[in-house]
């Protein structure tokens, strides 16, 4: 699958890292139903470390189209909510 990383780039990422990156989203929402700003950027940049080890960075050429789109390091807890669907950033 081929994870966007918006502001970043993109990697690849085997289906197989889906349950353990699924425990972080499941996280993050929960810290933004309960708007703990703090615990939220902590879980994000988590799960952004957690894609970027697991998965292979594309060459930044490279014009693959994203299955998934995860939001920039800085996003703010409102723009992520903005990006959420019912499922969270991860679809389980």
């Amino acid at each position: 699958m081929i994870v966007r990383i918006m502001g970043e780039g993109q990697v690849k990422l085997a289906d197989s890292h889906f349950a353990e990156l699924n425990k972080l989203d499941d996280d993050l929402l929960e810290e933004m139903e309960s708007g703990d700003e703090p615990r939220f950027r902590r879980t994000l940049h988590a799960l952004l470390d957690k894609v970027r080890e697991l998965g292979t960075p594309l060459p930044d050429d490279a014009l693959e189209p994203s299955e998934l789109i995860l939001p920039a390091p800085d996003a703010t807890l409102d723009e992520v909510r903005d990006m959420l669907s019912d499922d969270g950033l991860i679809p389980g």
